[in-house]
């Protein structure tokens, strides 16, 4: 199938969710309570088996699913984009009883999944860590938990088995869901000095003794918090893949999900483009409509031919990473630079063409000019996402 043709399938399937992320899971959203976990939401995708096809779809499907509910949704976007983030490790990295044990609660929407990389001196550089996986048990670690959603009981802090083989001792902050998720997937240091390669993934529930959490107040409907470590016990049961590679755990989900953040900010792009289409059409202007001014006209055309240039990359870089091929970071990184700068112009020029309207609370478009800013930022902000293509490029004018 060529990157750039989608099957007739795939394009129902689209239509469908965004149907019912209009019909099904917007009313929820908005029952929700922003920065907070919206549970019932989190659970109606389950309901939908929506995250279930996180761990059984390629990224192609993934991008579709993002962008489809990003239409209609976007809360129900991030939460089912979080649920994958956060889980995908123990998906592809876990051992077969960390599966077993959380895998079904995410699919079925009963337990809450977190990515837990950056810090507070290693965002864009991840391979900064500072967060210490110190070997041997500490003497002790006080018992302040993160509650994690009742019906998980009271039970997971002593999940692992034996005496803790390395204590966590250090902070992670700007994490989505966090201080409300179930369970984190957590990267620290093993070795240190090591850079990329002294980095260890654990899966750590988050009741464990010594893990508390501080929600930060941040432009963003669902939480973000920092976490902070004291001495929190962690055994060779939680590792996630392999001691001191766990930066690999963190690129491969990263890889993943990258170009679906692009696919995220195309669904953004495209319902601002339409909203714009049909205000420009309607709306009186000197002796006729919006539409007629050729100014206006031509906005809208550049609005329309760079969402659409923005999708095909999108789609292109996933079907990439599915078939296996060799530039995925390259693919990846470019799909999510232009896809996010992209979804920040259309909807900057679609609240120009609506005028103050689009400023008052509660329009569409002034939901889309908040959500449409941190996807510039975040798995790697847009600067970041130039270096890697750089980076790429020379590498195999090197490899010549």
């Amino acid at each position: 199938m060529p990157a750039f043709s989608l099957e007739p399938a795939q394009t129902a399937w689209g239509a469908e969710l965004r149907a019912l992320a209009a019909d099904r899971l917007r009313p929820l959203a908005e029952k929700g309570e922003p920065g907070h976990v919206n549970r019932p939401l989190v659970a109606e995708l389950g309901r939908l088996g929506l995250p279930a096809r996180l761990f059984t779809s390629g990224a192609l499907d993934l991008c579709l699913m993002r962008e489809s509910l990003a239409y209609a949704c976007t809360e129900a976007e991030t939460a089912l984009a979080l649920q994958g983030l956060g889980a995908h490790p123990v998906h592809a990295h876990g051992t077969p009883a960390q599966r077993e044990r959380w895998l079904p609660e995410v699919a079925d929407g009963t337990a809450v999944a977190a990515f837990a990389l950056s810090e507070p001196g290693a965002g864009s550089d991840a391979a900064a860590l500072s967060l210490r996986a110190e070997a041997g048990p500490a003497d002790s670690a006080r018992s302040a938990t993160v509650a994690p959603a009742a019906s998980l009981g009271a039970s997971l802090g002593a999940e692992s088995d034996g005496p803790a083989r390395w204590r966590l001792t250090g902070e992670k902050c700007w994490i989505s869901n966090a201080p409300e998720a179930d369970f984190y997937t957590v990267f620290a240091r093993t070795t240190p000095g090591a850079g990329a390669r002294g980095v260890t993934a654990f899966l750590v529930p988050a009741d464990r003794p010594g893990l508390t959490g501080t929600a930060l107040d941040m432009l963003s409907p669902h939480p973000i918090g920092s976490l902070d470590f004291d001495a929190v016990p962690v055994t060779a049961d939680d590792v996630l893949g392999e001691v001191d590679r766990g930066f690999r755990v963190a690129m491969s989900t990263l890889n993943l999900f990258r170009p679906s953040v692009g696919a995220f900010a195309v669904g953004m792009a495209q319902a601002a483009l339409d909203a714009t289409l049909d205000h420009t059409a309607r709306r009186d202007a000197f002796g006729g409509t919006l539409r007629d001014l050729q100014t206006v006209a031509h906005q809208v055309a550049e609005m329309a031919l760079r969402t659409e240039a923005a999708r095909l990359m999108v789609y292109a870089a996933a079907t990439a990473y599915d078939e296996g091929a060799p530039d995925v970071p390259r693919r990846a990184a470019m799909a999510k630079l232009l896809a996010t700068e992209t979804a920040q112009y259309v909807v900057d020029a679609a609240v120009q063409l609506h005028g103050a309207r689009a400023l008052r609370r509660g329009h569409l478009l002034e939901h889309l000019y908040r959500e449409v800013r941190a996807p510039r930022i975040y798995e790697g902000a847009s600067e970041i996402q130039r270096g890697i293509i750089a980076k790429e490029l020379y590498s195999r004018l090197e490899d010549r």
